[in-house]
């Protein structure tokens, strides 16, 4: 039996019913320094400490994650959508640009810390994995910051906060 084939306009339709919390993921040094934003950055495993993210084969940091093998995820608190805009190329920013008007710090593998971000988990990266469209990105966790504070969430195509209940 064969089964129909889903539209790629069904799925993310889909997906937008998910809220998710964003992050900005960093790779590069200098002038080459890129990123982008995403909802996708998970934890592997806490032995050892892993993360994966997904990255579109496309975009303009999966060439710079290649070559400097190292990436850093920064989750995102709610005041912060204006990064998350720059990084989603929002505004036409590309490259280094996405850095201006927020602070950075490198951490471990030079990958930049964002400040004031809930967390940074900065990775080495261990193994890329294409799959269709896009790669499985694995890194090992060498650094981790936390900051306490409130979470910036996606869903249904906009930004939003998080309180508990």
């Amino acid at each position: 039996m064969k089964l129909p084939s889903v539209s790629s306009f069904s799925l993310k339709d889909a997906m937008r019913q998910v809220a998710g919390g964003v992050s900005v993921i960093t790779a590069g040094i200098g002038e080459e320094r890129t990123g982008l934003t995403a909802t996708s950055a998970v934890s592997l495993s806490v032995e050892p400490p892993t993360m994966i993210i997904c990255v579109n084969r496309q975009a303009s940091a999966w060439p710079v994650m290649r070559r400097y093998r190292h990436f850093c995820v920064n989750v995102l608190a709610e005041h912060q959508h204006a990064v998350a805009d720059r990084f989603a190329g929002r505004g036409g920013a590309k490259g280094v640009a996405r850095y201006e008007h927020a602070a950075w710090q490198p951490l471990a593998t030079g990958a930049l810390s964002l400040e004031g971000a809930l967390a940074s988990i900065d990775c080495e990266i261990e193994e890329f994995i294409d799959r269709h469209s896009h790669s499985i990105v694995v890194g090992a966790v060498r650094a981790v910051r936390v900051t306490p504070g409130r979470p910036l969430v996606y869903a249904q195509g906009g930004y939003g906060g998080f309180a508990a209940a």
